[in-house]
This record gives structure tokens, sequence and C-alpha cells, in this order.
């Protein structure tokens, strides 16, 4: 979405016809929670959401500023096969895509904290770079021009 002409994008043209109200919590699994927290809240600006250690387990939500319903889980990896998907768990592919008015104040905090990036590209609608989070999720930054609506 990002790389290509979001022109193409479509709207819904109406209601869902599905059960579900909103969309709450990407799992996001870590084999740390204080450095995930730390990347996510000081780098990228994330606030907590909940914070919660019930039973020895830490339910930790994260979400950007203006969308309070809508977050990250931060999950500890436990077991043998969840630590090999810490930073895999996409495939390659990005994890999350986050919109910003500001692309390159959001470059330079990204490289103030030691945080590469590549792939920057503009078009005639968006402008956009790619990062990582600690773990190597891919994260694609995008900012929309002026005359893009915001996507659907």
């Amino acid at each position: 979405m990002a790389e290509g002409n979001m022109a193409g994008m479509t709207s819904p043209s109406g209601p869902g016809k599905g059960p579900f109200t909103a969309l709450g919590r990407l799992v996001v699994l870590v084999t740390d929670p204080e450095a995930a927290l730390a990347f996510y809240r000081d780098v990228l600006g994330f606030r907590v959401l909940y914070d919660r250690t019930e039973g020895g387990y830490r339910y930790l939500h994260l979400g950007v500023p203006g969308q309070e319903g809508v977050g990250l889980w931060l999950m500890p990896a436990t077991g043998e096969e969840e630590r090999r998907l810490v930073g895999r768990q996409t495939g390659g592919q990005p994890l999350l895509v986050l919109y910003t008015d500001d692309l390159d104040a959001v470059s330079r905090r990204l490289r103030e904290h030691g945080t590469r990036t590549w792939a920057e590209r503009e078009d005639a609608d968006s402008r956009s770079l790619h990062f990582e989070d600690l773990y190597g999720n891919v994260i694609v930054a995008v900012q929309l021009l002026a005359s893009t609506p915001p996507p659907a």
C-alpha cells in the first residue's frame, strides 16, 4: 500500500455485515517486554493503554495517541516455537503501517535513536520509509500528501 498508488484504493460502500465493531489489538511477540516498551514508547511515541501483571503474566497494550481503542499487545514469547517467530511473525512482510503528518521528523527521530531506515519513496500520493523494531519486524511510515484522502 505505501509503495503503490493510493488513488487505486477503494472505500467500502457501506457498513460491514459482520458482527465486529472495532479492531482491538495486534499481537507482537517479544522476548523482552521492557525493551519493546522502551522502543515503541520512547522511539515511536506510543502510549501505554493497559499494563497489568496477573498470575505472573504481563498484559502490556500500547497505542498511538488519538486511536485509543486500537493498539499493540506486546506478548512475551513462551516456548521455543514462539521464540523462533519473534521478529518473523509476518514472514518478512511489514508488521505495521503507521501514518504521520511529518515523515522528515519521523526519519530524524528514528536515526537519532540508531534505527536504520531504508526504501524511502515518494509518489504522487504519498511519501514512505521502512524501518525495523528492535526484533527485526518491518514497519512502514507513510505521509499522505495533501491531495490524498486518508485510507478508509
